[in-house]
């Protein structure tokens, strides 16, 4: 029996920082299961491209909100694809600013649920696979909210600030066993079709074009950068990371 390819599963697979990750981790070997809640067209032009560059790929729809579906997704992939060796949580959970009158408990509850219920129940369903092998990798995209709450910002900073906690909790139970968590705080504005191309709309390129060269994160940078976390010698593991744009200033400085 042929040995199975190690996999690499992220959940938010859109054209942006999903989609590149997932490229970049079938470009070095691995089979690549990119899950999404819509789009199926462009879920498949997705994988599509991965196998027209030689690598291999497989596409699921799920709604990460829904019971049990994060569950039984990675127990599929476990059971007939192989082995998840690392995982990318990539959800956002941004719902745009809102004054706290106008937060609603149905909104501030979907930004938990999204930002940090989410990721622990993939964490939950994929731990215990990853603990029996020795080794694995978890990555989990977050924001600049996750460490800095602005006005208008009540539930998406709330939810990340919980995402950030949460990680630094897998990391202290799960890293003595072999399994690398990280953390990586987005701090500028991705450019990614899927997210800030329709939050933006027609206005999109205009952005693009005034942010200048280097303006924008660039998703295929930031896979390159996954890449090289998720391969780090365990002698020198990063938790925690923060990527911008080269035109923007640092969280800790912009006041």
């Amino acid at each position: 029996m042929a040995e199975r390819k190690p996999v690499f599963l992220v959940i938010g697979a859109g054209a942006g920082i999903g989609g590149h990750t997932a490229q970049r981790f079938a470009a070095g070997g691995y089979h690549a299961v990119l899950a999404r809640r819509s789009d199926e067209e462009g879920l498949q032009k997705l994988v599509d491209a991965i196998g027209d560059a030689g690598g291999e790929a497989s596409g699921r729809l799920i709604d990460a909100l829904l019971p049990d579906t994060i569950e039984e997704l990675v127990e599929d992939v476990e059971r007939s694809i192989g082995p998840i060796e690392c995982a990318l949580f990539n959800l956002g959970a941004q719902i745009g600013n809102r004054a706290l009158a106008d937060t609603t408990d149905r909104i501030f509850e979907l930004g938990w649920r999204l930002a940090t219920y989410a990721p622990f129940r993939l964490a939950r369903a994929l731990m215990p696979h990853m603990a029996e092998r020795g080794r694995g990798s978890l990555i989990v995209t977050s924001a600049t909210a996750a460490v800095r709450g602005n006005a208008g910002q009540h539930s998406h900073a709330a939810a990340m600030g919980g995402r950030r906690m949460l990680c630094q909790s897998l990391n202290a139970e799960f890293a003595p066993k072999g399994i690398h968590v990280v953390h990586a705080l987005i701090d500028g504005p991705v450019d990614a079709p899927d997210t800030l191309g329709k939050m933006l709309g027609d206005k999109f390129e205009g952005f693009k074009s005034s942010k200048g060269e280097d303006g924008l994160l660039d998703p295929a940078a930031v896979a390159e950068t996954y890449w090289h976390l998720a391969h780090q010698p365990r002698s020198a593991w990063t938790h925690e990371i923060d990527l911008r744009p080269w035109t923007d200033t640092p969280w800790w400085n912009d006041n």
